[in-house]
């Protein structure tokens, strides 16, 4: 397919390094893989290309080593991306954020000079015409206006996104049959590569957390909540829970691209933006001011369309080959009483610290037993562990405290 967008090729420029060097920009070593335009479900209109790639390129092609400075609205404009010094680890190294600040404010001032002289049409140097063409000739002068402002830095995610790949081996075929019993787009099984890179321990700043990345107060109104279980913690019930959420986005909004932003702005700002702009996601992205629709809002779907892209095609983008984790295979019970895990463990003749490990949902004070789970709890077992039993006669004994649930479709 090829793409007829005004500025669509990804140009990564060494501008910084040049205005100190009297270099030339260089080649990116980026790749670009164009997504469907004419997909009914997941739409990908052509206005939304530049993002699409540019956060293809953030999940598989620019590692944690790197850090790309570009302009948060005009996707495409990407100044430099700079490498690392020192070793990399999963945050910045003191060297590395004073590496990045001075990077950063060093373009970021270049950018301003570059609008102000534009503004009052003084002449400019060698390098702030460099930068100035480099804008100009993607779009137009008019988006030299406020690109210092725009000016934001997105490290790479690469490695990150590789590790969600192959966990995800663990969850797509249980993600999908919630999908797919809910009568929902069985593709939606990808979001948690957004979320949290199938990272159950993942938590934010704003209290989400779990996989799915529940707010609160969303979560009391999908699973349990309190002081014994936390279901964020459970992937498959918290996938049941997106697959309610957005179910019931879809109903009101009538879109995927919407329903699929709703998860990160709220229905009610995406019903506020429809009404400006029907169901158009591209004018959406590029025109609605909701008061919080910010960056993370703005690309919550492209982000979804790259990594729902790379992970159906893998092989395009980790040629090395991805290590999937095997399919979900554990057996499952729902409490027909409340129970301690002390005495869930003993019951089912399981070892607690493997019963608890399995069952990340409960807090700390069900797994030390001050707490009983409450009744209807779902609770994973090591895989044989019915059968097991049964085969020493003492299924009927087990029963008593919880009845089976089938994990056949989860498989």
């Amino acid at each position: 397919m090829r793409l007829r967008l005004r500025g669509f090729s990804i140009v990564l420029t060494t501008l910084i390094l040049a205005a100190c060097a009297n270099q030339q920009p260089t080649p990116p070593p980026v790749r670009i893989v164009p997504i469907s335009t004419n997909d009914a479900v997941f739409p990908a209109p052509s206005a939304l290309q530049p993002q699409i790639v540019f956060w293809q390129n953030v999940y598989a092609v620019w590692g944690r080593g790197q850090v790309a400075l570009h302009d948060d609205r005009y996707m495409d404009l990407i100044y430099v991306v700079l490498p690392l010094p020192g070793p990399v680890g999963e945050s910045y190294s003191a060297e590395q954020k004073a590496f990045l600040q001075d990077h950063y404010q060093n373009l970021k001032s270049l950018l301003r000079q570059v609008e102000s002289k534009t503004a009052s049409n003084a002449p400019l140097t060698p390098a702030e015409q460099r930068l100035a063409d480099f804008i100009s000739s993607r779009y137009s002068r008019a988006a030299l206006t406020g690109a210092s402002d725009r000016l934001r830095s997105q490290r790479g995610l690469r490695e990150r996104f590789k590790r969600g790949l192959e966990i995800s081996g663990r969850y797509d075929a249980a993600f999908r049959a919630v999908f797919r019993e809910a009568g929902l787009p069985e593709d939606l099984a990808y979001l948690p590569h957004v979320e949290s890179s199938f990272q159950n321990h993942a938590s934010s700043s704003v209290g989400a957390a779990g996989m799915w990345q529940f707010m609160p107060s969303t979560a009391r109104q999908l699973m349990r909540l309190n002081a014994t279980v936390d279901e964020r913690r459970d992937p498959v019930i918290s996938a049941q829970g997106a697959a309610r959420y957005l179910g019931s986005a879809h109903d009101r909004l009538d879109s995927w691209p919407l329903a699929i932003t709703s998860y990160n702005h709220g229905v009610g700002g995406m019903a506020r933006a429809k009404g400006e702009f029907g169901n158009d996601i591209a004018a959406i992205v590029a025109n609605y001011s909701g008061k919080t629709f910010g960056f993370a809002s703005r690309n919550f779907y492209t982000e979804f369309l790259a990594a729902r892209e790379i992970a159906r095609n893998p092989q395009k983008f980790f040629p090395e080959g991805v290590a999937y984790e095997p399919p979900l295979n554990l057996d499952r019970i729902r409490l027909r009483q409340a129970v301690d895990a002390p005495t869930l463990a003993s019951y089912y003749e399981v070892n607690l610290g493997e019963l608890i490990a399995l069952n990340q949902a409960w807090k700390s004070p069900a797994q030390s037993g001050q707490r009983p789970l409450p009744e209807g709890t779902m609770v994973w077992l090591p895989a044989g562990t019915m059968i097991r039993l049964a085969q020493r006669g003492a299924a009927s004994r087990v029963l008593v405290l919880a009845e089976p649930v089938s994990t056949a479709r989860l498989r």
